[in-house]
């Protein structure tokens, strides 16, 4: 610890505390006016714990107003002034274990003993509130404020249903304050959120701003219906009445009474207790039901609370351990564009290095570019980035206040970063996408497995672990390339011998007779499922004609839309894409050139039909073909348009179905006489 200065303090130490102090301020009205904190708590604990060392150095800069002689920000006006006696006094924290070893240390010498028992439980992370009860009815209920004058919010403290509005039982004082924490769980503040967009408005940052900014809404009304709870971590005035002399008997007491009181608290001997308490709330940490930011002791025994006393704004039988921050501050340096296994498009910030909850962050996602601009991120910010748990790091908010005036707004990219096709925003959606699915490196395996999958190209024998090794040994570029594989090469793979490499090829060979429809779907273009690529394949006939369809052409089709259409154009206006079909064409992949007539004329055509149970003659995806080759439409439901429905053995609700709506029933002599 720095010496105290008994010489005048240096200009720039003066000029460094009005710094702190102003900056302090600041975020000290933010955070407790305005409910809307621009930095991490990291952040303000380092601004704060500089001005203590300088305010220590040099005592004669400490003045009455300073932040570190009060606990936080004046109330606001609209709500009527509650002075708080005693005051509801901040903690001092601790951030590594060696500080925790100097406050048990300290609390030992000072009381004159050998060892402590501690009160140790979860530091929510809420607004601190404090309950007045007279003969044991809610009669108030004020935040804290700036520890001496809070708000009086008695409204909409009575809204929140665990708080009780009478205690329970019996033998409390006459008056007794109650003070807690009022927070929100994580489920809570997940569906306030969801209904916040729901409506229109912005989510909250956070659990404890929803919680702050709930408990401190003008009409009551709108707290009722925010998901608020409470914990009671203490007692402050208590007249007419005895209270045990023990803190963690106080708070059983307390829970007698009707009040919460944390199930996680726990009464633990000398700083090694304290520690491994502290290790085992961070281990449990993310599994908890709401946050937390660390953990509290305080010495049990009140006597001994007593006359160890209090500073200016803590007292020195509590301690505040905090967790590594989840959230700190750094600078954004530049936005890059990853690419997904399915050509999504993922903004990623690229950071100054910073600690975040015990690990270095350099990157963290950005999600997308909706995201973006919501946020108003800019390259050159200072940016707030967020941790929990193994979750990828990301990106929560901006210090605007810190923004410098060369900061430049990343854009979307218009080519594929990956392989240079084309970037799609399809209209209502948030995710951009490559278009090369059938060309881009960043896509080959999805695209790759997908081809060859049952409902596709249907090649036996190639899944998932092939393909990666095929990737891996650089043998396929694209989905072509499968169709101009070697056995030399297929037999030195890993549990690939002479056999299964002829057995792969045969499948190869095999799949390249397949259907128009097939095909389409197995291209793998976005929205395009088994449903519509025979929607496109019946009505246009041919590859050359859907490839050169226009926007108008392709809407005209069955059950696409503009979202659809839009997405099969861009697909096959991508070259890449043109220049693997060429190559699939050229391996000898072929398909029985389609009737010439009009799906209209076809005998089933406008028909709509509905397969249950298990038929003895043919396969269910069998008996769809058959019908659709005849121009019926086959529907998975039974609604009052169903046709038909078809039933075999062990018929499913669908027949009951059907049944109840007076749709015509076919068993299967009557359908195989219909399909001929």
């Amino acid at each position: 610890m720095n010496p105290m200065h008994s010489s005048p303090p240096p200009e720039h130490v003066k000029k460094r505390v009005e710094e702190l102090r102003e900056q302090i301020n600041y975020h000290n009205y933010l955070y407790y006016v305005l409910d809307a904190p621009e930095i991490p708590d990291a952040e303000y604990d380092r601004m704060l714990r500089e001005l203590e060392e300088l305010e220590k150095r040099y005592p004669e800069l400490i003045t009455p107003d300073s932040p570190t002689q009060r606990v936080g920000a004046p109330p606001v006006k609209e709500f009527g002034e509650v002075r708080h006696d005693p005051p509801m006094l901040s903690l001092n924290n601790a951030f590594k274990d060696q500080e925790v070893h100097d406050f048990d240390r300290r609390v030992r010498e000072r009381l004159g003993v050998e060892q402590v028992e501690y009160h140790a439980e979860p530091k929510l992370d809420g607004l601190a509130i404090s309950l007045i009860y007279e003969e044991g009815v809610l009669v108030r209920g004020a935040t804290r404020g700036d520890g001496f004058r809070g708000e009086d919010v008695t409204a909409n403290v009575r809204t929140i249903g665990a708080i009780p509005l009478r205690l329970r039982g019996s033998g409390y004082p006459r008056v007794l304050d109650v003070r807690g924490e009022v927070f929100m769980t994580k489920e809570g503040f997940e569906r306030l959120n969801a209904a916040q967009e729901r409506a229109g408005l912005k989510p909250f940052a956070n659990p404890r701003n929803a919680a702050a900014g709930s408990l401190r809404q003008l009409d009551p009304n709108v707290t009722a219906q925010r998901p608020l709870t409470m914990y009671c971590w203490g007692i402050g005035l208590v007249q007419g009445g005895t209270l045990p002399e023990r803190h963690s008997a106080i708070m059983e007491r307390l829970r007698d009474w009707g009040l919460r009181v944390s199930p996680k608290s726990q009464v633990v001997k000398g700083v090694q207790g304290c520690l491994a308490y502290y290790r085992r709330m961070a281990e449990e940490r993310d599994e908890l039901p709401y946050e937390i930011d660390g953990v509290v002791y305080k010495v049990d025994r009140i006597d001994w609370q007593e006359r160890l006393g209090e500073l200016s704004r803590a007292p020195r039988w509590a301690l505040a351990h905090k967790f590594p921050a989840k959230e700190e501050m750094t600078r954004l340096l530049d936005v890059e564009w990853q690419v997904g296994r399915t050509g999504a498009l993922t903004p990623v910030a690229r950071l100054e290095p910073v600690s975040v909850g015990g690990v270095t962050v350099s990157n963290a996602t950005l999600h997308n570019q909706d995201e973006i601009e919501r946020k108003d991120i800019r390259i050159g910010d200072t940016v707030i980035v967020r941790r929990a748990g193994d979750v990828i790091p990301e990106v929560v908010a901006v210090v605007e206040s810190r923004r410098p005036p060369d900061a430049r707004k990343p854009r979307l990219p218009r080519h594929c970063p990956v392989c240079g096709s084309d970037v799609i925003l399809l209209p209502g959606e948030k995710i951009a996408r490559c278009s090369g699915g059938l060309y881009c490196p960043a896509q080959r395996r999805e695209a790759i497995k997908h081809f060859a999958s049952r409902r596709a190209m249907d090649i036996e024998g190639l899944g998932d672990k092939l393909v990666e090794q095929l990737d891996e040994k650089g043998l396929i570029r694209d989905v072509a390339d499968l169709y101009y594989l070697q056995q030399e090469d297929l037999e030195k793979l890993e549990r690939m011998g002479k056999k299964s490499a002829q057995n792969l090829l045969q499948a190869l060979e095999k799949s390249k007779r397949t259907t128009l429809a097939r095909f389409i779907y197995a291209l793998g273009i976005r929205h395009v499922g088994e449903a519509t690529a025979k929607e496109i394949a019946d009505h246009f006939g041919s590859l050359e004609r859907i490839m050169q369809a226009t926007r108008e052409d392709l809407e005209a089709v069955q059950d696409i839309g503009p979202v659809v259409a839009e997405s099969i154009y861009r697909f096959f206006r991508e070259k890449h894409n043109r220049e693997v079909i060429d190559k699939l064409l050229a391996a000898g992949i072929h398909w029985p050139a389609p009737p010439r007539r009009d799906r209209e004329s076809l005998p089933l055509a406008g028909k709509t039909f509905v397969l249950t149970g298990t038929l003895s003659s043919m396969t269910r995806e069998e008996a769809k073909e058959r019908l659709e080759a005849l121009g019926a439409k086959v529907s998975g439901s039974v609604s009052k348009r169903t046709s038909y429905v078809v039933v075999g053995a062990d018929p499913g609700s669908k027949y009951d179905k059907a049944l109840q709506l007076g749709i015509p029933v076919l068993d299967e002599p009557a359908f195989l006489e219909l399909i001929g």
